[in-house]
């Protein structure tokens, strides 16, 4: 028996609204405001969108049940999954003692942490962002960063900072591929259209992520090093999104940015080396020491040239293909599966909802970077049980944190299949005139609401396209601005910020990490907002 959604059930939109709220309400005060341990607060709010969702919206309890299982399923497969090889393989190399000469290596390109943020969590960041995504940057950059010896906030709020401006062009361009399906707009029009707004932003997140960790005059002081890694990584989103299309965008600039990056380290260094209170300035003899030799640089830097070499193979679609045909079942979720009917006007025209889970076990990035941890292993020397042992202290430290991205998930099914998403999304279109500034806001919901903006584009790109057509504005640049404006909430989703707390080893500090970033990314997000208003009133000739 089908069940249709209703997105109004209260009968004044503003009132169901705030209802529909009141799940991701309940999650974000208890971790930002009553420091609630994230687990608890996911299930918190868990609970509270079941309740919602059955008594207010007439969902049947056994499809909201369905749901959230769905959820929490697709928590642990394939993003935790993601997650815990991510920090396998990170603790390979610090178990190794491996770490320390990485750490030597990049410490050699300067010493200054503004530098070091920038090469990790912006640059490297877009790299496994291109061939990865799904949490799988943050985890990395996160964990490298502490490794360095950052403090585990600012590992964790640099990084997540850092996951911004290359997301919509994640894994091998899964976002515009998966809005281009969606909506039925043309694939290279969705990605020209993209790649003419978060260029913009390339260029501005280096600068704000050094602002964000330093201050103004410590930005100002390595303005350089913004602005070439900005700029390169921009200039080559640009180029390729425009002329090729979404597939190697953020490989390409990210490739672009690094090299950029330490070609201008060779003629030019800031002037103050930025430290950490406390940190004690090395003097030249000391450096000089530290330099590892190129064998032991070689035989440190190779488990994550390993790492790049497999993630990005498994990001190609025919890959993919191949190892999802030698294993990838299906599985369709009971009292879940065409059982939920999406309904005008979120889409053209009543719309069954499946719900499959793909156990494609083979073809699961965390499966490449289980891989990447094997091979590591057996290259430094590792011994099979040693390996073992590694994982299962890896796994232990881990557990709580897939608990919390598993409940997470869960809230965020059960919201998506009882269309209280969508009533929020309504509340967004319903702005008229304005509609152009909050469409990447719509955007910057529905990433922080699912904690993907392939899921956003799915979740709300038809909604863009519909709204924009009555309203004469170009459905393409609607669409388009869903996937912008949802990389600014990449930073606060709960997903992200639970993949940061785990690399960094802050449990139950999940809502400091919130606090952190939270500003970053509604300022973010409202920026993307006045540059689609421009775009669509002042230059629309700009729109493919």
């Amino acid at each position: 028996m089908n069940w249709t959604q209703v997105y109004d059930p209260l009968g004044n939109l503003l009132l169901s609204t705030l209802v529909a709220s009141l799940p991701v309400v309940v999650l974000l005060g208890m971790l930002a405001f009553f420091h609630v341990r994230a687990h608890i607060a996911a299930i918190a709010g868990l609970g509270v969108s079941l309740a919602i969702a059955i008594a207010v919206y007439g969902m049947p309890p056994s499809t909201a049940v369905a749901a959230a299982l769905n959820g929490a399923a697709f928590g642990l497969f394939p993003i935790g999954w993601i997650v815990l090889s991510a920090i396998f393989v990170y603790d390979i190399t610090v178990a190794t003692g491996k770490f320390e000469i990485v750490k030597q290596t990049i410490a050699g390109l300067g010493d200054d942490r503004r530098v070091q943020a920038l090469l990790i969590a912006f640059s490297f960041g877009a790299f496994i962002e291109g061939a990865a995504g799904f949490g799988t940057p943050v985890a990395i950059s996160a964990a490298m960063l502490i490794g360095l010896g950052f403090r585990p906030l600012l590992a964790a709020g640099v990084a997540l900072i850092g996951n911004t401006a290359p997301v919509a062009y994640g894994a091998i361009g899964t976002p515009i591929i998966a809005l281009a399906r969606v909506t039925g707009l043309p694939i290279e029009d969705l990605s020209a259209m993209v790649g003419r707004q978060l260029p913009f932003f390339s260029l501005i997140v280096p600068f704000w992520l050094v602002w964000a960790m330093a201050g103004f005059k410590g930005m100002r002081e390595v303005w350089p090093a913004c602005l070439t890694s900005g700029a390169s990584f921009a200039l080559v989103q640009f180029l390729i999104s425009n002329y090729h299309g979404p597939w190697i965008v953020d490989i390409a600039g990210a490739i672009a940015s690094i090299l950029s990056l330490v070609v201008l380290l060779r003629f030019w260094q800031p002037r103050r080396i930025w430290r950490f209170e406390g940190e004690q300035e090395r003097d030249a003899a000391e450096r000089q020491r530290s330099i590892p030799s190129r064998r032991d640089a070689v035989a440190a830097w190779m488990p994550w040239v390993i790492l790049s070499v497999l993630v990005f193979l498994w990001g190609l679609p025919q890959v993919k293909a191949f190892l999802n045909g030698i294993s990838a079942p299906e599985f369709h979720a009971p009292y879940l599966h065409r059982v939920v009917m999406r309904a005008p006007p979120v889409v053209a025209q009543l719309k069954v909802e499946e719900a499959v889970f793909v156990f494609n076990w083979l073809s699961a990035t965390g499966t490449a970077l289980l891989l990447t941890g094997i091979l590591s292993g057996l290259w430094l020397r590792v011994t099979p049980r040693r390996l073992a042992e590694i994982f299962g202290g890896t796994f232990k430290r881990a557990r709580v944190s897939l608990l919390t991205i598993a409940a997470m998930l869960a809230l965020g099914f059960t919201t998506r299949y009882g269309g209280l998403d969508s009533t929020m999304g309504l509340a967004f279109a319903s702005t008229g005139f304005l509609f152009p500034f909050f469409s990447p806001m719509l955007g910057w919901l529905g990433v922080a609401l699912t904690g993907s903006d392939t899921s956003s584009n799915v979740l709300f790109g038809n909604l863009q396209q519909i709204t924009a057509e009555q309203l004469g504005i170009s459905p393409v640049l609607a669409a388009a601005s869903n996937s912008s404006g949802g990389v600014m909430g990449k930073m606060i989703d709960a997903q992200s910020i639970v993949v940061a707390s785990m690399a960094t080893r802050q449990h139950g500090k999940e809502g400091e990490i919130l606090r952190y970033v939270f500003f970053h990314s509604v300022a973010l997000a409202a920026l993307v907002g006045v540059l689609v208003f421009v775009q669509a009133y002042v230059f629309p000739g700009i729109v493919p």
